[in-house]
């Protein structure tokens, strides 16, 4: 609290010069507003342009809609802060606790937007913390939907025009990135090519050797039989010492029957376990238990550049509960490297910013793979369990509520099949690759094998034509017997992939930046397709 605190003095008087009304607009500056949601909005807050450069221009004026945009996120923290919720019930009480977390995040994200120290080579960072604080504001609403409670809290919730001003600097920061060589916003496939040493680039030399490496030397051991520092994760994870360094914890085989947080501060973490099924992490949280989806994680991070191998996350409420979380993943430029993951109804949490998942196992009925990070699975197991008998089944549900966004999807060289207790009743229950769960979802399927189960028309609506206009679908190059794409889904938004460079877009080197960062991991990795 004493860092937002510096955040409003702070910007304080920037707000004032922000909002100026001496200022003019024109140049660079009305070319900018005029590729925003909110131009007039964008217009009220913007400088005139007397520099060099049309491109430092941007720049300049991107921070001016940084400036805006936390003067509005500091105001609606403020105003959630003095909230009285002593009349609100328990289920609403746990839905305002999630969204005054969400905003102290969005304030932290904006403040590291602002603080970048090379405007040209950082705006996909920028771009992936804005998607991140525009995700934020959403889940602080859908805590409330979780329970239906929007219509009786959320009319009388202080939300600004947060919304919006985080949409216009979603707008012109993808507008100074359009001219660049690299990254999703250019359209270039950037990276197609197989690295020498199969990782992307982003993995440093001595986490590549960590992850490579048979045993690598933990700071922290953690064992059940007292045989390690500790006798639980959390315990591990309280007592770690993280920072620029790798932190090593070393999870001895065992079932951990407990609800683990990596926290924000809790920065380049890496939990190891003894493998798949033999190092278990597991709980039971659910929205029947009276958890919100964000808060029913048995896993949960945060903390950047997390790096897990070796472990099983499950969570046991069953498909009776509805959404239970496995794992929920805020962590920036985080990798679960041989991991399995395991529930019904939203087992992997996808949440926010760039992630990275690799020869993973991944279980569930509905939604199970769902949230608005930029995410990609490759070489991944994902199993279709058996629903309840009134529901269907549905792998991804992406959460992009922003063209500008830099989120989504992405399965790359997996196989998508029947689990075993599916196996012998699918023909019974209905799957589907995804459904849009917000306006402008996005979820592609790459070279992998799809079976049989998955139905001809491959995805399914949310609810009547919302977002098929929007959404963004795409198949390219898969196989298997549910691959056939001429039965698929007539939407505006649905796409049958022919093209190469089209299918880049979505590949690690560019949907992730991932040559900038994994190769550093450690993990083994295809830059391109």
């Amino acid at each position: 609290m004493d860092q937002i605190a510096t955040h409003v003095s702070t910007f304080l008087f920037i707000g004032l010069l922000v909002f100026s009304p001496t200022m003019v607009v024109h140049g660079a500056t009305g070319s900018l507003c005029s590729q925003t949601p909110y131009p007039k909005l964008c217009s009220s807050f913007m400088v005139s342009d007397k520099l060099d450069t049309e491109t430092t221009s941007f720049i300049v004026h991107r921070d001016y809609a940084l400036s805006a945009t936390m003067a509005q996120a500091l105001q609606a923290h403020r105003l959630i802060s003095d909230m009285d919720t002593s009349s609100y019930q328990e289920r609403a009480k746990s839905a305002w606790a999630d969204c005054l977390e969400h905003y102290e995040d969005s304030i932290s994200q904006l403040n590291r937007s602002m603080s970048i120290t090379n405007p040209n080579k950082d705006n996909n960072d920028v771009q992936t913390w804005l998607s991140s604080a525009l995700t934020n504001h959403q889940t602080c609403e859908d805590g409330f939907a979780d329970f239906n409670l929007s219509s009786t809290y959320l009319n009388s919730f202080p939300l600004n025009n947060f919304t919006k001003f985080l949409g216009n600097s979603l707008a012109i920061n993808k507008a100074i990135m359009a001219p660049q060589t690299s990254g999703l916003s250019s359209g270039n496939p950037k990276g197609r090519h197989l690295l020498a040493h199969d990782l992307p680039e982003w993995i440093s030399i001595s986490d590549r050797k960590l992850l490579q490496a048979t045993a690598p030397k933990p700071d922290l051991v953690v064992a059940q039989d007292g045989s390690g520092n500790y006798r639980t994760i959390s315990q591990a994870v309280a007592a770690a010492r993280t920072g620029t360094k790798r932190f090593v914890i070393y999870v001895k085989r065992g079932v951990y029957k407990e609800n683990v947080e990596i926290k924000k501060s809790m920065k380049n973490l890496m939990l190891v376990g003894d493998g798949i099924d033999a190092t278990v992490v597991t709980a039971s949280k659910s929205n029947a238990d009276g958890s919100t989806t964000f808060r029913s994680a048995t896993f949960a991070a945060s903390g950047d550049g997390l790096i897990v191998r070796g472990m099983t996350f499950e969570n046991t409420a069953g498909p009776q509960s509805h959404q239970a979380v496995a794992v929920r993943s805020g962590s920036d430029l985080s990798v679960f490297y041989g991991c399995s993951f395991k529930g019904y109804q939203d087992t992997l949490y996808v949440y926010s910013q760039r992630q990275f998942y690799r020869n993973c196992d991944i279980y569930g009925t509905v939604d199970f793979i769902f949230g608005n990070a930029a995410a990609i699975m490759q070489n991944c197991n994902i199993y279709v369990r058996k629903p309840m008998s009134n529901q269907f089944n549905t792998v991804t549900a992406q959460g992009r509520t922003d063209p500008n966004q830099n989120t989504g999807i992405v399965l790359h060289n997996c196989r998508v099949t029947a689990a075993s207790d599916l196996k012998a009743v699918q023909g019974a229950f209905k799957t589907y690759l995804g459904r849009p769960w917000k306006q402008y979802s996005r979820t592609v399927v790459i070279k992998s094998f799809l079976d049989g189960l998955i139905d001809s028309t491959g995805w399914l609506p949310w609810s009547g034509s919302f977002a098929l206009k929007t959404l963004y679908y795409g198949e390219f190059m898969n196989t298997g017997n549910g691959a056939g794409t001429g039965g698929r889904v007539k939407w505006p938004g649905y796409h049958v992939i022919t093209g190469v460079q089209e299918a880049g877009r979505f590949s690690v080197g560019s949907f992730l930046n991932g040559n900038s960062w994994l190769a550093a991991t450690g993990v083994p990795f295809t830059s391109g397709l």
